[in-house]
Order: C-alpha cells, then sequence, then structure tokens
C-alpha cells in the first residue's frame, strides 16, 4: 500500500469521518491478502486497507450510479440486521463481516457462505471493489519500479475489467495516462494503456473492427 500515488489521504479521511458508512471485512489466513477491509460511505468514496487501522489505505471512487445499488442493497438487507449464514456444511471460505456505521440505523452481521440473494449480490460488490484495489496497487507499483512489468500489469486489470470484475473505473485513469503518455515504457504497454483509458472514458465507443 506504499506505491500510491501522492494524496491527502489524511484530509480526505477526516472529511468523512462521521458520515453514515458500510463497513466489510474478510479474514481469511492462508489467502491473499488474508485480511482486508473496505469502508464506503453515500458519497461512493472508498477506502481499502489490508491491516485494521492502516493509516495509509487505498481511496478511490464509484460512480453514482454503483453507489446507489449498494445503499439500496444495505437497506433491502435490513442494515445488516438480517441474518445471512446459510447453516449449510461448506468448507471455510473465510469470515466475512458487515456493518452499517454512523448510520441512524444499527446493525452488523457475520458469516462463511451465504445463499441470501441480496447478500450474495453486496458480497460480489465488495469483493470487486477489493479486486480492483488490487489491480490499482499492482499497477501503480509496475509504474513506479517496474517498468518492464507494466504491460503484465495492464494485461491482468484488462483481463479483470473484461470479466466485469472492476469497479469505479475511472481511478485507474492517472496511471494509465502516465504510461500512454510516456516513451520510456514499452511501446506495447503504452498502446494498451491508451486504449483502455479510451474505453474507460467512451465505454459506448465501439472497439477496433466493430461496426
Amino acid at each position: 500500500m506504499r506505491f500510491l500515488l501522492a494524496l491527502t489521504a489524511t484530509t480526505i479521511l477526516a472529511a468523512a469521518a462521521d458520515g453514515p458508512h458500510i463497513f466489510y471485512s474478510k479474514t481469511f489466513p492462508g489467502s491473499s491478502p488474508a485480511y482486508m477491509e473496505i469502508t464506503l460511505d453515500q458519497k461512493g468514496r472508498v477506502e481499502y486497507r489490508e491491516a485494521p487501522k492502516e493509516e495509509d489505505p487505498l481511496i478511490s471512487q464509484l460512480t453514482e450510479e454503483e453507489t446507489k445499488q449498494i445503499w439500496a442493497l444495505a437497506e433491502k438487507l435490513n442494515w445488516f440486521k438480517k441474518p445471512l449464514e446459510s447453516g449449510l456444511p461448506v468448507a471455510k471460505m473465510g469470515e466475512k463481516l458487515f456493518r452499517i456505521e454512523n448510520h441512524s440505523e444499527k446493525g452488523e452481521v457475520k458469516f462463511n457462505f451465504t445463499q441470501d440473494e441480496d447478500g450474495k449480490q453486496m458480497q460480489d460488490w465488495f469483493e470487486r471493489m477489493g479486486e480492483s484495489s488490487y489491480h490499482r496497487i499492482a499497477l501503480e507499483k509496475a509504474v513506479r519500479f517496474d517498468k518492464l512489468g507494466v504491460n503484465k500489469a495492464l494485461l491482468q486489470m484488462q483481463a479483470a475489467m473484461e470479466r466485469n470484475r472492476l469497479v469505479g473505473l475511472p481511478q485507474y485513469l492517472p496511471m494509465l495516462d502516465r504510461v500512454a503518455k510516456n516513451d520510456s515504457y514499452l511501446h506495447m504497454a503504452r498502446e494498451r494503456a491508451a486504449s483502455i483509458a479510451d474505453y474507460i472514458r467512451n465505454p459506448q465507443k465501439p472497439k477496433a473492427g466493430q461496426q
């Protein structure tokens, strides 16, 4: 998490510390990461950490539509007062926790595996936030310290994007533009970065070769 763009994180965090937000954490020893936590406020700001109370979280922003969908799901789940554990004898998949904080409603729920459709959708949203953060960290790390590895990071990010596993796509634009405009990176990496950035800015634009 030390590879982020220069951000006034302390100021940003302080500005929204008192606002309502959804908290999600997953503890799964042996996985990578073994722990993650994500908070999402009502304006779509995401804070991603890989350790409790980490002081330099990755901060990103969801779109208005993404944010509305997630908060609507939280309300359908009765602000996490609704049990989510399936009770089925399934393998350990990590302990998940949802909690509503700084809100007029109070609720918290823990589970290993759920069959609740709204619960599955909510978990998927936060898992996608986690995957999005992972790919941004990997790209920023490569851009700063491993120029030959940038194209690989872009390929992995693009594959995740094509599987609809990434959210808050505009968060990648600063790094993509940096690569696309800097000839110190491999030509294929610059072209790929420019192509991904163009798609993010113009998602309805047909791909090359399409009508």
